[in-house]
């Protein structure tokens, strides 16, 4: 494993494990037994930064973790969790939900601890409201964290101005990837971050997958031999102000070949010839592009019961540059775009902020 210095000089692995994509059964009950032995497997292979939230996995991930860190293994690593703001609704709630995630990790202190997927809306309303950021000033001065940051979903904009606002925040998680770069913080917040002296923590290096799962033409633009999932993570290990890499990893293979990938990992490994194929697949995959759902399913569950992901992912095959035609894959939907209510419940928690509403009309037109 490589490690980068972080903040006050600790040692991270250049890959960190993202806990929000455990395996699981049909019912999204996480498969513990498996799930552990992953957890335990890259701490062994020298992963020691592992994040996890309030809501991943229904709530369940939190209480995961803290099984996989019971019996000396909470000593080898670093917790990182997060404060879910959009739950705040009166100042009590903030003291409530952290004794809660105490207590599910099993451990008594947090070690880095986030303002969780704030945007404009968010730090106004919650975080500014109810004088949140005072509070991750005071659970650091307690003891029980160790180091305070928060985690952003928004534009360039927004993001100086939480920078700027954050008076005492040691790190930032930001989405970034190589498709990425003009999109939410992007290369600029990346940037101006680290100019600040933010440590950033990486969410999103392969877009839920999407970058490790490229169309036709989107894998012809790459290098012959290039390993679609290491070359992505190495455009991230190669930028200097990258501290941590997540990955939410849901297999022994990804673990296995995760670990590899960060071991070969180096500042300026890539190439100026490898650096434009990259452009090449983000200007054909921004022709792809329909929908930029990355699949993590913070929307779900539906009222209407929707899997809003799902449709997503098929309304993309739709988009002309690919030539397919998914129709009998939507046609086996359980429920289909027009099952669509409305309540915009989906639109509220959506860490991209897409228009859900309006992109579920555009689906169930595709597909009349």
């Amino acid at each position: 494993m490589k490690y980068r210095e972080f903040v006050n000089g600790i040692q991270v692995s250049a890959l960190g494990y993202g806990c929000m994509r455990f395996p699981v059964r049909e019912d999204k009950s996480i498969v513990e037994e498996r799930a552990v032995a992953m957890l335990r497997s890259a701490i062994d292979g020298g992963v020691n930064y592992i994040d996890t939230a309030f809501g991943y996995h229904g709530g369940k991930s939190e209480e995961l973790v803290g099984k996989a860190l019971a019996d000396g293994w909470r000593e080898k690593v670093y917790l990182a969790d997060k404060m879910p703001v959009w739950m705040i609704e009166k100042v009590e709630d903030f003291d409530r939900i952290f004794a809660t995630q105490l207590e599910r990790l099993g451990t008594d202190h947090i070690d880095f601890y986030l303002l969780h997927a704030l945007g404009a809306k968010t730090f106004d309303e919650k975080v500014l409201r109810f004088g949140l950021m005072d509070k991750m000033r005071r659970l650091k001065a307690s003891g029980k964290v160790s180091y305070i940051g928060f985690s952003f979903h928004d534009s360039n904009e927004v993001f100086h101005r939480i920078v700027d606002s954050f008076e005492g925040c040691d790190f930032c998680q930001i989405q970034y990837n190589y498709a990425d770069t003009n999109n939410q913080a992007g290369t600029e917040g990346l940037e101006y971050a680290a100019s600040k002296g933010l440590k950033v923590v990486i969410m999103e290096g392969l877009l839920g997958g999407k970058l490790a799962n490229l169309t036709d033409n989107e894998r012809a633009a790459l290098p012959h031999a290039a390993n679609p999932v290491q070359i992505a993570l190495d455009f991230l290990w190669s930028r200097p102000e990258v501290g941590v890499v997540l990955s939410g990893m849901s297999d022994e293979a990804q673990v296995a070949d995760n670990l590899r990938y960060a071991d070969e990992s180096r500042v300026g490994k890539l190439t100026s010839d490898e650096l434009a194929a990259l452009e090449r697949v983000k200007a054909i995959r921004d022709g792809n592009l329909l929908v930029p759902c990355t699949g993590c399913e913070y929307c779900l569950p539906c009222p209407a019961r929707l899997n809003i992901p799902a449709i997503f992912a098929v309304y993309n095959k739709t988009a002309p540059s690919l030539g397919l035609n998914p129709s009998a894959e939507y046609a086996a939907l359980d429920v289909r775009a027009d099952s669509c209510i409305k309540c915009g419940k989906c639109e509220r928690v959506c860490p991209q902020h897409i228009a859900v509403r309006e992109r579920m009309c555009d689906c169930a037109k595709a597909f009349e």
